[in-house]
């Protein structure tokens, strides 16, 4: 029997791993870095230990520490989770051989899946079908192909390749997202199926020589060949469930399978299944199944670790209930080429959430998250900050609830996808099913922001009124007293912000009863514009420092009055509509969740410090990272576009692009050099 478990893992999978482990009565132990000192996963540990350093490589990656952090804490058994080493076969036998319980398939297993090319060949004589590989790149004359890394999933290492004169490249930098993320840059070349889907079986394995399917999960929409939202049961012929279901099992028969594992496959137009991989692990996307079956996965993970035999309602597959639908909620721009975003979440709040971690009882939200109210989100891991699963009777009851919850979501301090997840699953394209891998290179319109930009207004001014009545609140006299009151109105009230769009300029003035007299919104004195040389489809290059000015929307102008103003709260009334913002304020900062989204908006002060003005052309680190390459030298001429150097952050490599024709005229980084946010990365005078 376990009695003290250690996860050797850290955010939102190790605490999921602890939850099981209290309704089983299980001591928890939990390793952490120093970045991760004070993440909610440490906190609600029963004992936690500290591995000294803060990249993967110095701690999540270091057998020989989390081993010895096993022995110091006393535990019996390790949940590997998922990422890291979860699929490394040397950690799985060296937990085995220190004589604890290994939480996952056994380390043959693991090495017969983790060299991706041999596994093919094996399970090709198992009868699985299999797409064309290549490992010589100099024998592929057919395009377009898909460069993948061979040790590990999770979209790293990844590309898509159209034509002979890119492949060098791409074999290249594959080669380096995997080695930096996995430690082995070994890859391989495989077709590249148009408009497939990404499917996928969930087996299990036990020690008694079951191999079950649980279900298949529709994974298809994706971004950068990493799954953004899953769903199950998937929405799929009969048939092309039950061949996707065999073809899993005899794949897990194949090497003895034990313990969760992954089956992936393609589905291509024609009806056709192709095998991608195996993840000898727990995947990310879980829940959904879970919530179909009523089955807690980890807690059959640790039945079978034990030695139990699988119970006979994880053996049939043909009774899930209901429909699931995950959203992956990650610190990032998707407007701008998928750019992470790090900083401090001031607010993390997701309404309607039923229960955490958990299955459900009824229709409702489930919320598997690594974050919280204050959590730091740093530049050395994965950006999920949570999963958001909702759960309904049929799909398009879960996809109206999630995409409800996502909606009214508090999430303030980074840039958040959640704009891109709500529009995803409103879009008339996902309601039909109309999906596949390539969903979002064609449909352009789910990347707009929620918010309208002729709404932006109204958002300022719900933020202005909302900062002076904080403002009253707080002063120490005469405090009852509307803001800005004179004896004789002359001025209005004044508050320039930066937003999403650059600078806007709110005027307002209040009546003697408090009312709204007179208000306006217009762009402000200067504006702000995009230096990191990161384009918004990660393929052109952005403007400089060019100023890019940007003003709402035209139109008439609403008719508003106020109904009321609090430090938090806003109720305007809009040409007879009622209309509610909540507004949270920190420092300089104000955040609004308005009926129609969210902004983020900055107070400028009125008399700002005077700045040294960075030289035309200048591009500028958009996150802390490291410089991976430089590919271009002092006096070059370069053509907009052109990639000038790479930086990697939370494990991904960001091409940094020429904005204009023009000459590099300086280059103050080098390559393996690290960088902050804001760091001059190159500067190109224009022609």
């Amino acid at each position: 029997m376990i009695t003290r478990l250690l996860v050797a893992n850290r955010g939102e999978i190790a605490r999921r791993v602890f939850a099981t482990c209290r309704t089983l009565g299980v001591e928890t132990v939990a390793v952490h870095s120093d970045a991760d000192a004070d993440a909610p996963f440490v906190a609600e540990a029963d004992q936690a230990v500290r591995l000294p350093g803060n990249t993967p490589a110095e701690t999540y990656l270091r057998i020989d520490l989390i081993l010895d952090a096993a022995r110091r804490a006393g535990a019996d058994a390790v949940h590997p989770g998922y990422g890291f080493l979860a699929e490394n076969a040397e950690f799985a036998a060296a937990v085995t051989d220190a004589g604890l319980i290994w939480v996952g398939p056994p380390a043959k297993a693991i090495a017969a899946m983790g060299d991706k090319v041999a596994a093919k060949a094996l399970l090709a004589e198992a009868g699985v079908p299999m797409l064309s590989t290549w490992t010589d790149a100099d024998e592929i004359t057919d395009f377009p192909v898909l460069v993948k890394a061979s040790a590990g999933g999770g979209g790293r290492g990844m590309r898509i390749v159209r034509g002979a004169a890119d492949l060098a490249e791409a074999v290249a930098s594959a080669r380096r997202e995997a080695a930096a993320a996995f430690g082995d840059g070994t890859v391989f070349v495989e077709r590249y199926v148009e408009r497939g889907r990404h499917v996928e079986v969930q087996i299990f394995g036990d020690t008694h020589g079951t191999v079950a399917a649980l279900g298949v999960r529709d994974c298809s929409i994706q971004r950068r060949h990493q799954k953004i939202v899953e769903e199950a049961p998937g929405v799929l012929p009969h048939e092309v469930r039950e061949r996707l279901h065999e073809a899993a099992v005899a794949a897990g028969r194949a090497v003895d399978y034990v313990g969760a594992g992954t089956v992936e496959f393609l589905l291509a137009p024609d009806g056709e299944i192709y095998f991608l991989e195996m993840n000898t692990r727990l995947q990310v996307e879980h829940p959904v199944t879970e919530l179909c079956t009523g089955l807690d996965l980890v807690r059959l993970q640790l039945m079978v670790a034990e030695g139990q035999p699988l119970p006979e309602n994880a053996i049939d597959p043909h009774w899930m209930r209901g429909y699931a639908i995950e959203v992956r909620l990650c610190a990032e721009d998707p407007a701008q080429g998928w750019l992470p975003a790090t900083g401090t979440l001031h607010r993390f709040a997701v309404p309607g959430v039923a229960r955490e971690f958990g299955n459900l009882r009824a229709i409702g939200l489930r919320l598997d998250s690594g974050v919280v109210d204050g959590s730091t989100v740093g530049v050395h891991y994965d950006s999920m900050l949570a999963k958001v699963i909702a759960w309904g009777q049929t799909r398009a009851e879960a996809i109206r609830l999630l995409a409800d919850a996502l909606t009214r979501a508090e999430l303030h301090g980074v840039a958040t996808n959640r704009d891109l997840l709500v529009r995803i699953l409103r879009s008339p394209e996902f309601g039909a099913v109309e999906i596949d891998t390539g969903f979002l290179d064609r449909h352009g319109e789910v990347f707009a922001p929620l918010l309208p930009a002729d709404q932006l207004p109204l958002v300022a001014l719900a933020a202005a009124l909302a900062t002076a009545a904080a403002r009253r609140a707080a002063a120490p006299v005469l405090a009852g007293l509307p803001s800005g009151w004179r004896n004789v109105p002359a001025f209005p009230q004044v508050t320039r912000y930066a937003g999403p769009d650059g600078e806007i300029e709110v005027r307002y003035r209040l009546d003697r009863s408090g009312g709204l007299a007179e208000w306006s919104a217009s762009p402000g004195a200067g504006s702000t514009a995009r230096t990191d040389g990161l384009a918004p489809d990660g393929a052109a290059p952005a403007s400089g420092s060019s100023p890019d000015k940007a003003a709402p929307a035209g139109g008439p102008t609403p008719v508003v009055s106020l109904v009321q103003a609090t430090p938090d709260r806003v109720v305007l009334d809009v040409d007879g509509v009622r209309r509610a913002y909540r507004v949270h304020r920190v420092s300089s900062e104000v955040f609004v969740d308005g009926p129609d989204g969210a902004a983020s908006l900055t107070e400028l002060p009125r008399f700002p410090e005077p700045t040294a003005e960075l030289a035309a052309g200048s591009l500028v680190a958009p996150l802390p990272g490291a410089v991976t390459r430089v590919h271009v030298e002092v006096g070059q001429r370069v053509a907009a576009g052109d990639l000038l150097l790479t930086l990697e952050a939370m494990k991904l490599e960001h091409p940094v692009l020429a904005p204009a024709d023009g000459v590099v005229a300086e280059l103050p980084v080098a390559a393996g050099g690290q960088v902050d946010t804001g760091a001059v990365l190159a500067v190109v005078n224009p022609e």
